[in-house]
C-alpha cells in the first residue's frame, strides 16, 4: 500500500502517525540506535508542521529552535510548512526548517 503524503492526511490521521513515529522513536532510543530516533524525530516535527497554520507564522520575526536551546531564527520567507531563514547565532547561510521547530520566545 502506497503511504499518503502528510500533506494529503487529515489532522486525525496525521495525529495518529505522530504516535506512530513517537512509539518508534521510543524504541529507537532505548536500543540505543542514535540515527534512527533522529530520522523518527525529523519524520515527527514534518508531520506536525501540517498540523499548523503557516499563516501564524511571519517574515522578519525571530523564533527559538525548539531542540536548540539559545539558538534564534529569523525567517525570511515560507513555503509551505518551512520556514527559510537563518539562525542570528550563526554563519548567515540560509536553511530551512518545519513550522513545528519554531517557538515564539
Amino acid at each position: 500500500m502506497q503511504q499518503k503524503r502528510y500533506s494529503e492526511m487529515t489532522a486525525y490521521e496525521l495525529k495518529q502517525e505522530i504516535a506512530h513515529l513517537t512509539e518508534k522513536a521510543r524504541k529507537a532510543e532505548q536500543m540505543g540506535m542514535v540515527n534512527e530516533l533522529a530520522v523518527y524525530e525529523r519524520k515527527i516535527a514534518m508531520a506536525k508542521a501540517y498540523l499548523l497554520n503557516p499563516e501564524d507564522f511571519r517574515p522578519g520575526d525571530i523564533y527559538e529552535i525548539d531542540g536548540d536551546p539559545g539558538s534564534l531564527f529569523k525567517i525570511r520567507y515560507l513555503n509551505g510548512v518551512f520556514a527559510w531563514g537563518y539562525r542570528l547565532t550563526g554563519d548567515g547561510s540560509e536553511e530551512a526548517l518545519p513550522i513545528s521547530l519554531l517557538i515564539k520566545p
